[in-house]
């Protein structure tokens, strides 16, 4: 019996250690409400798009809510039972009848889900985050002023330091990687995933001898959508994959996934 039970404890504890180990998918990707290149509006090539990544979770910006133009659907809605996820959305603004915003798609029911406005002059901005077991994942999309993103980081970071598991923001930044604010102002710090460009290759965003790029979509030529993290300190994480991924039409961005491990120290 004691072997057994000892046989049972050691399959339970390896069970748990592949279970630390299993690939984190990460996606952002802004979707323009779904109007692609071609100029036709279709939530399931955006939804065919997710699904071929396979993410986790995904932020989503630039997303409708029961607008005239959307003929009064719920957006993210319609995306999430398309990809077979749960829908949680974050409006930043009153648009056309209906709302406009930002959203978060996730495979598991997170625990938490919350909800902080950011500083917007051309248009209000917010924040959606959805906390897991083991991880944070926020969605933003910040403003086109350099002083309302400024403003915002603060904010973010103090967000952050809420919590001591690993803090993903992902999004739209409006900021180009070169920019002085995101290099040395922005100090989320830790470890911003890269995005970057042609046929999912990707480069150090700190580096100006690479310069590769990603959006417009047909022909990428500037980035600024990110994943980056925070609250690592204590955590092992092993980025297995970084890259844009091949979809030219469905929007006028690209979508970034990133895969990761983490595994406390």
């Amino acid at each position: 019996m004691k072997k057994l039970n000892f046989l049972a404890s050691a399959l339970l504890l390896v069970g748990l250690t592949a279970q630390a180990q299993e690939p984190l998918r990460l996606m952002t990707y802004n979707i323009k409400n779904g109007l692609g290149m071609d100029n036709v509006c279709s939530y399931q090539r955006i939804a065919d798009a997710i699904k071929k990544a396979d993410p986790d979770v995904v932020a989503l910006q630039e997303v409708d809510s029961v607008t005239n133009r959307s003929n009064h659907k719920y957006v993210l809605g319609e995306i999430a039972k398309l990809t077979d996820m749960s829908a949680y959305f974050a409006p930043a603004i009153d648009f056309d009848g209906g709302k406009y915003g930002i959203g978060l798609l996730a495979k598991e029911t997170p625990i938490r889900v919350e909800r902080m406005a950011l500083p917007g002059r051309e248009e209000a901005r917010t924040m959606i985050l959805v906390e897991f077991d083991t991880y944070i994942y926020c969605c933003t999309h910040l403003s086109l002023t350099e002083e309302d993103r400024m403003a915002s980081l603060p904010l973010l970071r103090k967000f952050a330091k809420g919590t001591n598991k690993p803090f993903f923001l992902a999004g739209d930044f409006n900021a180009n990687p070169y920019d002085e604010e995101l290099l040395s102002k922005y100090s989320f710090n830790a470890v911003l995933f890269k995005s970057v460009i042609n046929k999912c290759d990707f480069t150090n965003p700190r580096s100006k001898k690479i310069k590769r790029f990603y959006n417009p979509s047909p022909a990428p030529d500037e980035t600024i959508d990110y994943i980056v993290a925070r609250n690592l300190d204590n955590y092992e994480v092993n980025v297995k994959k970084t890259c844009v991924l091949e979809e030219p039409v469905a929007s006028d961005h690209r979508p970034i996934l990133v895969e990761v491990t983490i595994k406390k120290k």
